[in-house]
């Protein structure tokens, strides 16, 4: 008995060198495969067979825009952690953008300034540094289905407040110069006969007001790619944040301290 018992373990372990040899001569291509094949076994029991993802997002909200970079763990088969960078853009619901005519050219094509915001007293962009968690509502069925996921999260977010520039005439009507609103100004900035354009990108950058603040965001994913290497959802939800000082964005408005609104995005990545 003892024997064959000895017999037995000396052929498993054999069995496990010869296997353990052959995976080291196997070609990436069929390492892949492999991989891939594991990941179907996978989907028959309702998991995708990943444990990361990497994705970029695109949001639109209600009151602005933003963009982000996001990092998820897989903490079981229907929960994970999720890491994300965010930077975007907070915009009154009273902005209306113009522009003005200043002429015709000489083939008699008008032309105008660079479109301006009237009443805008300072842009306001965030960055956002928050962690959260997915949790899997409705999975998949079959591999053309789509997942449901709640996702909530929250974090820091670091208002960046910067002066919103207009190139305006002065009283003689004969020259221009780029002023942002001040209570000295205040007559002219807000005359449109005065105003020419818009600050464009690159001015007020040197000014910008640093206001912290905290975030969070309760939202629903819809993924239907979940069983592939690429990731592909929507996203929506309500997002709010609250800064440690009133923010002003237009001239006739107060400031607030707490912005909120619905959103949302696109989120696009790889699975690994």
């Amino acid at each position: 008995m003892k024997r064959t018992c000895l017999t037995f373990a000396l052929v498993l372990v054999a069995v496990s060198v010869f296997a353990q040899q052959n995976s080291s001569h196997l070609t990436p291509k069929q390492l892949k495969q492999i991989r891939k094949s594991q990941v179907l076994r996978t989907q028959q029991t309702g998991q995708d067979g990943y444990a990361h993802e990497f994705n970029v997002g695109a949001r639109l909200n209600t009151n602005g825009w933003s963009g982000y970079l996001e990092y998820e763990k897989r903490s079981s088969d229907i929960a994970s952690t999720l890491f994300q960078f965010e930077f975007g853009e907070t915009k009154s619901p009273k902005e209306d953008k113009r522009s003005k005519s200043l002429g015709t050219d000489y083939y008699g094509f008008n032309y105008s300034g660079h479109p301006y915001v009237y009443g805008k007293k300072n842009i306001f962009y965030q960055a956002n540094l928050g962690v959260g968690r997915r949790r899997v509502i409705g999975g998949k069925q079959n591999k053309n289905g789509v997942e449901v996921s709640a996702i909530y999260m929250g974090g820091l977010s670091v208002g960046l407040v910067k002066p919103y520039y207009l190139q305006l005439l002065d009283s003689t009507g004969s020259t221009a110069s780029y002023q942002k609103y001040s209570e000295q100004n205040a007559v002219t900035f807000l005359n449109q006969n005065n105003i020419l354009g818009g600050p464009g990108l690159g001015r007020g950058w040197s000014e910008v007001e640093v206001v912290p603040g905290l975030y969070a965001r309760l939202g629903m994913r819809f993924d239907w790619a979940e069983f592939n290497e690429f990731v592909s959802a929507v996203e929506v939800g309500v997002n709010g944040a609250f800064y440690s000082k009133k923010v002003e964005i237009m001239v006739d408005n107060p400031g607030k301290q707490f912005f909120y609104g619905a959103y949302v995005s696109l989120v696009f990545g790889k699975r690994w």
